[in-house]
């Protein structure tokens, strides 16, 4: 008999064992009869084969790793109680939906918080499993105009952003740990293909709510205590809070905005002013004297650069060109409502993770430093420019990357961008990582060169790379 017909046999007996004497439930309630369901016993199936896989892995890893998988686990083991309530229980509002999903969200919200203060050594470990976590929120797709992707484009989309730290990992331990790359492997494998084919063969239009269950209640509104923070949301917002966006006109007034209504006021504007006496002049005051210390001198100059920059802009401007600005430690920027006519302009971002999905003509990237950028397809080029310590990972097509005065670069390619020209100038430790021959191959990384030779020969000059050796 096959293996996995066995282990799912096993499974079911089990179960049927634990409700027939635990707690004295009976076996014709209706969550015992849920817990048969031929779905319910598919998802324990994916459990076993593939968060079962990655557990293993990471107990040879131990740690953080270990730590993070366990929420991985405990991730999955909410979403099958969510699972066997939905099949007896009426299709609640969105207030009820929050609420109904609320024991997921503090699982991720868990997580979220081992990727928070100061970076580990393992932190791409962290951002890759806890990042993966969001595809769990297809549960939440309630039909086409709650603001989220169908069910199995959900699952997918949400692991693309969560396999650009994924990569990171495997580039990094492909040639020191085995255990770390099995972690990776089998991380991936939970999404795709195990958590995208269970979806698309029993869900692929979202949870099938009971018409004749019981009414999920949602629990009266709280105000939040004013000395604890509210724990973030599990993206998208929209589906896991209830709360409204404050309206505009009951915010208060900032900048330029204020003072004139201040001005307006009828209040006299020097009111508040304090006259400035002789010893408060600069020229008088003893503590004050042009000479610059080196300390002083040091600390100015080493001030970073963005602490002058705008506000930060993620918008469409006369539909056609998306602007992505001054966006400093956000790893979760999107953009999903993309056509191939518009462009994609990023300026000043540090320490960020840009999605784009879809197809567009042109992507720059501009004075940015430890930026990541995924994108789908592009028409024209993607363009990196004056940058520092930035990554782009093209997962469709790119006819043209082009990388000038940038230090820092690691270009990942797909198998479809493997013909891409990649022109660079006035750049340093460029490096394009492209995908093994096997599904199971490790990323080959090369190294473009930095430097040239120049030799005049028969009337001109012969430029070749300048190649090292160890030797």
């Amino acid at each position: 008999m096959d293996e996995k017909l066995i282990q799912r046999l096993e499974s079911a007996v089990s179960r049927l064992e634990a409700l027939s004497v635990g707690g004295g439930v009976s076996l014709g309630d209706g969550e015992a009869a849920a817990a048969l369901d031929p779905s319910i016993i598919a998802f324990d199936d994916l459990r076993s084969r593939f968060v079962g896989r990655v557990c293993t892995a990471a107990e040879k890893i131990g740690g953080q790793v270990l730590d993070v998988t366990k929420i991985v686990e405990e991730a999955f083991e909410a979403q099958r109680e969510l699972l066997i309530k939905i099949k007896e229980t009426q299709k609640p509002s969105m207030s009820g939906l929050a609420e109904f999903l609320k024991p997921l969200n503090d699982v991720i919200v868990k997580g979220t918080k081992m990727t928070e203060g100061r970076r580990s050594d393992l932190f791409n470990h962290l951002k890759a499993a806890v990042d993966s976590l969001t595809a769990l929120a297809w549960i939440a797709y309630t039909g086409k105009d709650c603001g989220m992707s169908m069910p199995i484009a959900h699952v997918e989309e949400s692991w693309q952003m969560a396999e650009f730290y994924n990569n990171k990992v495997l580039v990094e331990f492909r040639n020191k740990d085995p255990d770390h790359v099995e972690w990776a492997k089998a991380l991936k494998e939970i999404y795709l293909p195990g958590l995208r084919d269970y979806v698309k063969s029993h869900y692929p239009l979202g949870p099938a709510w009971s018409a004749t269950g019981k009414v999920a209640v949602s629990a009266p509104p709280k105000a939040p205590a004013p000395s604890r923070p509210m724990p973030p949301p599990l993206p998208p917002a929209s589906l896991f809070s209830s709360e409204s966006p404050q309206a505009s006109s009951s915010r208060p007034k900032k900048g330029m905005s204020a003072v004139f209504d201040e001005i307006n006021s009828g209040k006299p504007v020097t009111g508040g002013l304090r006259k400035v006496t002789d010893d408060m002049k600069t020229k008088n005051r003893a503590d004050r004297t042009g000479v610059i210390s080196a300390g002083e001198k040091e600390r100015r100059v080493s001030s970073p650069s963005f602490s002058k920059a705008g506000p930060p802009k993620l918008e469409l401007q006369m539909g056609r060109k998306w602007v992505v600005e001054n966006q400093i430690g956000r790893k979760n920027l999107v953009i999903d409502d993309c056509d191939a006519k518009q462009s994609v302009y990023i300026f000043g971002c540090k320490d960020s993770v840009l999605q784009i999905q879809g197809k567009v003509n042109n992507i720059t990237i501009d004075k940015c430093t430890k930026m990541g950028v995924v994108f789908s397809d592009v028409v024209a080029a993607c363009e990196v420019v004056n940058c520092n310590g930035v990554e782009v990972q093209c997962q469709g097509s790119a006819p043209t990357i082009s990388v000038d005065n940038t230090t820092g670069c690691q270009l990942y390619l797909s198998k479809d961008s493997l013909g891409t020209s990649i022109t660079t100038a006035k750049s340093s430790e460029i490096n394009v990582l492209v995908p093994g021959a096997g599904a199971d191959s490790d990323w080959g990384e090369h190294a473009l060169p930095q430097q040239f030779s120049h030799v005049y020969k028969s009337g001109q000059f012969v430029t070749t790379p300048v190649s090292h050796s160890g030797g």
